[in-house]
């Protein structure tokens, strides 16, 4: 993998540049799209590539790993080959699943014991084991195993959590390093820097995760519950320690107007659920702030969705006619509003990359946060 810097903002941190991978050129910054079980939910690889124009999208090793297994993604291919996507992939370690499944999962040195969440069976992921499963899985690139500490967390335990996760960082690229990629092109590995809102604890997980020299470096632990205010702080502090000529991945983030803030401050690369479960609700992002398709006041409105698109969903459907569909419970809903948001993060990453080259940056995205926040 290569990262070249094409563009720097004057009055903030935000910069543009090109991930070029074996599977093609990533133009940062840049939205990945969510793509938990092999599927960005709702929506057709077709439509990712023609009418979103997604780069690159994500998938995740524990529901994966699980369903459909390692031995019939081998058998396929990788999941390149299995889901019919041949741009780039990035797979995240499971290490999320450490976070999100507390009530089911036991963290010792050696790794993480959990329960499935679908027959109760029960599995042991340790960071050897996390590089060997995204070998399998192919992604382009992956993620190192680490622990996503809750919010909020004791300053103690924020501490030893970071130190377990560069252990298992050493453990992650010494089986990495040793391992071969299966399918005839390469991967890269991505460390992750945590710390929970510790400005120490964020400067010295910075520090060690630099040191490892890889391709790339993620940020994780953040936009699980804290204010927006100390995510843009940990970010901050991240960003002015980790290597400017490699690409920053700011993991699980966010609104659009997060999505902003950190460019802002010098992120590359961003993932969420939030346009697809949010569009799956009736929560549609414009532009000109957020619509709630559930409300009465769409009921009768005939107008496109989104007349500043051009996106053909929004505008060959009304908001009265989606309003009808997400009402009714109509899967169509969901894949006409999941196309909608996905399509508009996209976009804004692109605007942004835009006035990131065109020099006006800043003023651009000072203007657009007010818009963006706001309730139609």
């Amino acid at each position: 993998m290569k990262f070249k810097l094409t563009a720097q903002d004057k009055l903030s941190k935000a910069r543009a540049g090109e991930i070029t991978t074996d599977h093609g050129v990533i133009q940062t910054p840049i939205f990945m799209p969510v793509g938990t079980a092999g599927t960005v939910k709702a929506v057709h690889q077709r439509e990712l590539k023609n009418d979103i124009e997604a780069q690159i999208i994500l998938g995740n090793t524990y529901h994966l790993y699980l369903r459909p297994g390692l031995e019939t993604l081998e058998k396929a291919g990788g999941l390149h080959k299995f889901n019919g996507w041949d741009k780039p992939i990035l797979t995240d370690s499971g290490g999320y699943q450490v976070y999100s499944l507390s009530q089911a999962r036991k963290i010792k040195e050696e790794g993480v014991t959990f329960r499935s969440h679908i027959d109760g069976s029960k599995h042991l992921f340790t960071p050897e084991a996390a590089m060997d499963i995204q070998r399998v899985i192919g992604a382009d690139i992956i993620m190192a195993f680490d622990e996503c500490t809750p919010y909020p967390c004791d300053y103690g335990y924020a501490r030893r959590s970071i130190e377990m996760t560069h252990r298992w960082l050493k453990r992650c690229c010494d089986r990495f390093d040793s391992t071969e990629p299966k399918y005839g092109y390469s991967q890269t590995l991505f460390p992750i820097v945590q710390g929970s809102v510790y400005k120490d604890l964020r400067e010295r997980s910075a520090e060690v995760i630099a040191s490892f020299g890889r391709e790339g470096n993620a940020i994780g632990g953040l936009s699980v519950g804290e204010p927006a205010e100390e995510m843009y702080a940990m970010t901050e502090i991240v960003c002015n320690i980790l290597p400017q000529d490699k690409p920053r991945y700011l993991m699980g983030v966010g609104t659009p107007v997060n999505i902003l803030e950190n460019i802002a401050l010098g992120i590359d690369m961003f993932d969420c659920v939030m346009p697809t479960r949010n569009a799956r609700h009736g929560l549609l992002f414009t532009k000109n702030g957020i619509l709630n398709m559930r409300n009465e006041k769409w009921k009768n409105d005939f107008t496109p969705i989104d007349e500043d698109s051009d996106l053909w969903v929004d505008r060959e459907h009304t908001k009265a006619y989606l309003r009808h569909l997400i009402t009714s419970g109509e899967m169509l809903g969901a894949q006409i509003a999941s196309l909608h948001n996905l399509h508009f993060y996209l976009w804004l990453v692109n605007e942004a990359r835009q006035h990131i080259i065109n020099g006006d940056f800043y003023s651009w995205k000072n203007a657009m946060v007010t818009q963006l926040a706001q309730r139609l």
